[in-house]
């Protein structure tokens, strides 16, 4: 859920959202950590945030390559997904790659080209790991 990247937003501690939509702490912890907010919940939430209730419960998967978060990782990764904004579309990358290395290795003789293509998937997969390790998606 988006619930934290708001509340970050507007620089607001779990406690300070939680007076603000008169909600237990636990509760904000719950749904900041995934798990389904009540309709109730959700209502609460959109009103002192001023958004619609499907923003709240939409899926962050979009790379924010305009925040401050975005500018502070290293420019070997940003020049990686020059052109890419989800998760999905690096992992379709690193699978066709894999794809064309296994390709390479059955029906080519060529193994150095094999092994490239391995070698990019390889380092595709490193990056998506290091974008989950940075929470960039």
């Amino acid at each position: 859920m988006i619930v934290k990247k708001l509340r970050e937003k507007h620089r607001w501690s779990q406690e300070q959202l939680a007076d603000a939509c008169g909600l237990n702490v636990r509760t904000i912890q719950r749904v900041e950590s995934g798990n389904k907010a009540s309709l109730e919940t959700l209502k609460c939430l959109a009103a002192v945030f001023e958004v619609d209730i499907s923003k709240l419960t939409e899926e962050i998967t979009v790379i924010d390559k305009e925040s401050a978060q975005w500018k502070e990782l290293p420019w070997w990764f940003r020049a990686n997904m020059f052109g890419v904004y989800t998760r999905r579309h690096v992992l379709m990358v690193e699978l066709f790659l894999l794809a064309l290395g296994f390709v390479f290795l059955f029906f080519n003789e060529d193994k150095f080209g094999c092994a490239t293509f391995f070698l990019g998937a390889y380092i595709t997969g490193w990056i998506v790991r290091y974008g989950d390790r940075k929470e960039v998606w």
